[in-house]
């Protein structure tokens, strides 16, 4: 290993950035590979095209005549790019995407070859469904599911090793119809959330037609040299580091944020941030964040099902380009201990047909009230779900994340900066005040002191995992590998719901003969109260917060295995089918499959550790303590006492003591792993791997990495932390 680790070594102090060559304009590639507008009016006739089009704006089905002319105009479209093959391409509850590639050659009843694609092909495949993670919906013999065609999100082209693929956005369900993906949910928020917020906007303006929910995903990842991720065991099987002493120097200097980009990194970003343009990605910003060796990439917002395909779709280009600069991205929450962790920033508004953001104030009053009555309602959403929203981010990788003192802590809370908490708190004193004939409300009650732009009046804090950032709500807790389907969709679920409790409170209010806005005032105003509890500004990185949090209320879940309780709760359960999002058994099989997955990353980590261990660290501890008995008997030979001889012989009685420590907790640590693994409840498993496995790791931890303090450098096995964060 320690060979290995040298050779590595050797490697990176050989590469020189990949040379990327680009003289075209980001605008003239934007999209070039993707089956967007332009290219349907290009190779579909106008009658179909506006066919598809009204079908795609309506939510109805498409046409089988539709499908067939579509299915002609991507084939044609797809070849002429030199694609040969095309895919369904779909987001499986495993995190990752998933494909199978047929071709376009075929034979016809002559037995002539031809190229064919049909609208069938198009509109639905029928993959075999039982190796994916279905949590009891299907028995492993039942294979039968089937992909179906999702037209909001166009087709593009893939290019691998030379070959192209035309890549058809799908949805992933079970033979019996339940969802087995992560996009057919966030499709069903969607409505639902579109279906609750336009009754609201129409208190306000009758013209409104259409409300969608609109995203902006801001991604964070580590890059390490190829050669050095291949030298460290731990990272290639878990994509984080089970061990490493710090570095002496790590973020401390805050030298690395916003700092020039070193030219191999440099070279990455413009072949990737090109291959992300031509499918259509809007990547606009690029920079170091705070971490040794972590960079972050942002793109301008989009519909929140197309923005969520992109970053799934980024985070693929990203590993293959990676892959030809000779890096590997981590795209795992906290690849290294002790330095900043990674998110996913979430940024989420909602806009209407008129284009009117309804998150961002106007320079009216009654605009106001209408941007008061979703900015509320979503604070009161968050507040009323909580424990739901913080389900909706659980991983056994986040776990290591969240509340790490660089990242939003487990505790769900809002911050909305001095200036709205001034107007909520004015509103709900003055909401009680009389009001005379000719008295202007929107002044008397503060709404109108609203600045139409609200961007820049506040600071931003980023120690809170849901903030109000001028025009949108940025949910900072997600987690940097996460599909933000999933809680995207819960946040679309839980605003739907809220909006509609609103509407019947208020509708109820004008039916009594409350005036309308009164009636809206009244209900917002006693929803400040309600959800004054999760409002906070203060640093919640702060034990006190944690002492804070539990006087109001609030929970705070630390670990995966309780957080995903909330799921499968009888509030969590009406909500969802009450909205038709999940059914009852959808949400208890997600359940049951997020609690599979931790358990089962928990134990690839405990097995990868053991290993290191006993096969690696511990065989080189003792060579090295050889090394210093024969030094000390050396010195002895020589007549010295043991007054030259005392260090070394501390240093031998400490490498023992430690190498017992290692050997005695990862026996405990295979012990507690096969009394969990006979529980046949997975929440009962899940939680002993929590409780009782993964607390051993820490133990095992802290003993390695004295070792590799007291070890000699030219015989440590692992590439170290100082290699990993600052070799380019």
């Amino acid at each position: 290993m320690a060979t290995l680790r040298f050779r590595a070594l050797n490697l990176v102090d050989q590469r020189k950035p990949v040379p990327v060559a680009s003289s075209e304009r980001r605008s003239e590639i934007f999209g070039r590979n993707v089956f967007g507008l332009e290219a349907m009016r290009a190779t579909m006739s106008g009658d179909y095209f506006k066919k598809l089009q009204s079908a795609i704006k309506q939510g109805t089905p498409v046409e089988r005549s539709v499908a067939d002319a579509v299915a002609g105009a991507m084939k044609t479209w797809a070849m002429s790019k030199g694609a040969t093959h095309y895919t369904h391409w779909f987001q499986p509850l495993t995190g990752a995407t998933a494909e199978k590639h047929d071709s376009f050659f075929d034979l016809n009843s002559d037995g002539r070859p031809i190229e064919n694609f049909k609208g069938s092909a198009l509109v639905q495949q029928e993959p075999d469904a039982s190796s994916f993670p279905s949590g009891g919906i299907r028995n492993t013999f039942e294979a039968r599911g089937y992909t179906a065609w999702d037209p909001t999100s166009p087709a593009f082209i893939i290019e691998t090793a030379g070959a192209k693929t035309l890549c058809i956005p799908t949805i992933f369900v079970a033979y019996t119809g339940e969802a087995l993906d992560y996009k057919a949910p966030l499709l069903k928020s969607l409505v639902a959330l579109e279906r609750a917020a336009l009754p609201i906007c129409q208190y306000f303006d009758k013209d409104v037609q259409r409300v969608t929910t609109t995203l902006g995903i801001e991604q964070e990842y580590f890059l390490v040299d190829k050669a050095l991720y291949s030298a460290r065991p731990d990272l290639v099987m878990t994509g984080r580091t089970l061990f490493g002493h710090a570095p002496a120097k790590g973020q401390q200097l805050e030298d690395h944020y916003f700092g020039s980009i070193p030219p191999r990194v440099h070279a990455f970003m413009l072949e990737f941030e090109e291959e992300a343009t031509k499918l259509g990605i809007p990547l606009r910003t690029r920079h170091n964040e705070v971490a040794p060796h972590q960079f972050e990439c942002a793109p301008t917002f989009e519909d929140a099902n197309l923005a969520i395909d992109h970053n799934q779709l980024l985070m693929d280009i990203m590993d293959r380009v990676a892959d030809k600069h000779d890096f590997k991205v981590l795209l795992h929450e906290k690849p290294f201990a002790g330095v900043n962790g990674s998110g996913k920033h979430n940024n989420w508004a909602l806009s209407t047909d008129t284009g009117v953001n309804l998150l961002s104030p106007g320079r009216k009053p009654k605009e106001n009230l209408q941007f008061l009555a979703f900015f509320i309602n979503t604070m009161k959403a968050v507040h009323q779900h909580a424990d739901l929203l913080r389900a909706s981010i659980a991983s056994a990788s986040n776990d290591h994340r969240l509340g790490a003192n660089e990242a939003p802590p487990a505790i769900m809370s809002v911050f909305v900066g001095s200036q709205l908490s001034q107007v909520l708190d004015e509103l709900e004193r003055n909401a009680k005040l009389p009001l005379d004939k000719g008295d202007n409300l929107y002044l008397k009650l503060g709404i109108d002191k609203i600045p139409p732009i609200l961007l820049d009046n506040t600071d931003r804090n980023r120690t809170s995992p849901f903030a109000f950032t001028g025009n949108k709500f940025e949910f900072r807790a997600v987690g940097s590998s996460a599909n933000s389907s999933s809680s995207m969709t819960v946040l679309n679920a839980i605003v739907a719901d809220q909006l509609e409790t609103f509407r019947k409170e208020v509708d109820a209010l004008i039916e009594g003969g409350r005036k309308k806005e009164m009636a809206i005032i009244d209900v917002l105003r006693q929803y400040v109260i309600d959800s004054k509890a999760i409002r906070f500004e203060g640093n919640g990185y702060s034990d006190e917060w944690k002492v804070e949090a539990a006087g109001r209320g609030l929970s705070n879940v630390p670990t995966t295995p309780p957080a995903l309780d909330a799921f499968v709760t009888e509030q969590s359960s009406q909500l969802f089918s009450r909205l038709g999002i999940y059914s009852h058994v959808e949400l208890h099989a997600r359940h049951e499959i997020l609690l599979e997955d931790y358990i089962k990353r928990v134990q690839i980590e405990s097995r990868v550790m053991g290993d290191l261990a006993i096969n690696h660290i511990i065989p080189t501890a003792v060579a090295y303590q050889n090394k210093l008995v024969q030094n000390v008997k050396g010195l002895r030979e020589l007549g010295l006492d043991d007054e030259f001889t005392q260090v070394t012989v501390d240093s031998i009685k400490e490498i023992s003591r430690r190498v017992a420590t290692i050997k005695t907790t990862v026996a405990e640590m295979v012990d507690c792993r096969k009394v969990a693994n006979k529980k046949d409840d997975t929440r009962e498993r899940a939680l002993m791997y929590s409780e009782k496995v993964r607390p051993l790791f820490d133990v095992i931890r802290r003993q390695v990495d004295k070792l590799e303090l007291l070890v000699a450098d030219e015989d440590w096995p692992l590439v170290k932390y100082r290699e990993l964060l600052f070799l380019h």
